[in-house]
């Protein structure tokens, strides 16, 4: 049985406070029904004696408090459930945008999930090819991880996502593949952007879309990555699906649970934000993962605009200590016209070892890693003393590992957003590329590997 209320005491701007409330719990859906008969949305935040303090999903204005009545429904935020929902486009409240019919429920799941036992994880160690050299031969994802993208703006990390959502796929032909796609705060530009990319390549027959536009409530940005994680978990684990979630952007979703932090008076954090704000991101990010006996998987890249650049500011400071690593964008490669910019030496994905070998990608794949990594880093060293003090200060070797930093940045890393590499094609470019230095400089690599790969440079 529903409860419902004539006891609105005040509203202050989305927030609404019900008095004399009985049974009432946290989280909990509240319908606001107007004299006109106009229904408005809310969640319960926050509950003290009997007090209830209400978000307004919609906002508040022109809301008569005193001829409306609150009614309780008993449950959370749920999201209706099918595998229907593939190539559609949604909101940031579940609801389709698109044009298309209703979904007809397979399930309705609160969106807020269920806590995963720890014991029940499997360990994330199968590959996922992103079809980008830089992430697949250097930072690999692997199925289950949490792998986020650290941007900054202006930087194409729209492209990215949208890059890594067309390309993106699990080896084998037995292996039913899906995108969840989660887009907070974004213009509609970027909305449109994004929508048009994944239906003129096709993307979007196999992708799920929640859109969320920087004009929208910011209670609505606060589901949105909920709602997203909640459709992946149903493909995942009740239809042995492989899914990937793509969440940009993280720093929009903060920012509105810092406005509702500062509407609800709390006492604030770091910079102003919330300091359950850790808590928060990790219930989001924690939704990642595998568990034993389920043959579908949940691999997340959250995209994230570092403010001001800084690495130090809490959103990725604090994403940093949650995920398995993170690509980083370089501001330096995109004005050089490289793209994707991925600067591969700060960038790191702590699970990419279990990932990658014999039987998963090729048995040269951790070697050349290494020393593209240990060559790449010489190069930058030998570029930045030459421009220091000259070339003429360089020795002939240093001349070779200057000569393949340009190469590899130049071929290696900006491969455009519409190259899709396999991993055998970037595993052969890597061995290319280290064709410019001896083979006695090769010391990360075995002499079998080295007969069975290396050629010297060809100019």
């Amino acid at each position: 049985m529903f409860k419902e209320y004539k006891t609105i005491r005040e509203v202050v701007g989305p927030l609404m406070l019900v008095d004399q409330v009985q049974g009432v719990s946290y989280n909990e859906l509240v319908e606001i029904r107007q004299e006109n008969g106009e229904i408005r949305k809310g969640k319960v935040l926050e509950i003290n004696g009997d007090k209830a303090l209400v978000q307004l999903f919609e906002g508040s204005q022109g809301l008569k408090i005193s001829t409306s009545k609150a009614r309780f429904l008993g449950r959370s935020l749920e999201l209706a459930v099918s595998e229907d929902m593939l190539g559609r486009v949604f909101n940031g409240m579940g609801d389709p945008i698109d044009g298309g019919a209703p979904i007809i429920a397979d399930m309705r799941l609160d969106i807020n999930g269920q806590p995963i036992n720890p014991y029940a994880r499997d360990y994330p160690n199968e590959f996922i090819q992103t079809g980008i050299s830089a992430i697949d031969g250097l930072n690999t994802l692997v199925r289950g991880q949490k792998l986020p993208v650290f941007s900054a703006s202006g930087l194409p990390h729209a492209q990215l996502a949208a890059q890594i959502a067309r390309q993106a796929r699990v080896l084998g032909n037995d292996e039913k593949f899906a995108v969840v796609f989660g887009a907070m705060g974004i213009t509609y530009e970027e909305a449109d952007y994004f929508i048009k990319d994944f239906n003129k390549t096709g993307a979007i027959e196999r992708t799920v879309m929640f859109m969320n536009l920087a004009n929208d409530p910011a209670i609505e940005r606060i589901s949105t990555p909920r709602m997203a994680l909640t459709c992946a978990e149903y493909l995942a684990f009740e239809k042995g699906m492989q899914v990937l979630v793509i969440l940009t952007d993280i720093t929009n979703y903060a920012e509105a649970l810092r406005e509702t932090s500062a509407a609800r008076k709390e006492v604030p954090g770091r910079r102003g934000y919330p300091g359950y704000m850790y808590t928060d991101l990790a219930q989001i990010y924690e939704r990642a993962g595998r568990i034993h006996g389920s043959k579908g998987s949940i691999t997340q890249i959250p995209i994230l605009s570092m403010p001001e650049d800084d690495k130090t500011h809490p959103i990725p400071d604090l994403t940093g200590y949650i995920t398995e690593g993170q690509i980083i964008l370089s501001r330096d490669l995109y004005k050089r016209g490289y793209n994707p910019p991925i600067d591969v030496l700060p960038s790191l994905s702590r699970l990419k070892d279990k990932g990658i070998g014999k039987g998963k990608t090729r048995e040269d794949h951790a070697s050349t890693m290494n020393q593209l990594f240990s060559a790449y880093a010489q190069g930058k060293e030998a570029k930045e003393l030459s421009a220091i003090l000259g070339e003429a200060a360089l020795s002939d070797i240093d001349k070779l590992y200057a000569k393949f930093a340009v190469e590899f940045e130049k071929r290696y890393i900006a491969q455009g957003f519409n190259e899709n590499r396999t991993i055998e094609q970037t595993l052969d470019l890597g061995w290319e590329l280290l064709g410019i230095l001896p083979r006695s400089e090769l010391k990360r690599i075995s002499e079998e590997l080295l007969d069975k790969y290396y050629r010297p440079w060809q100019d």
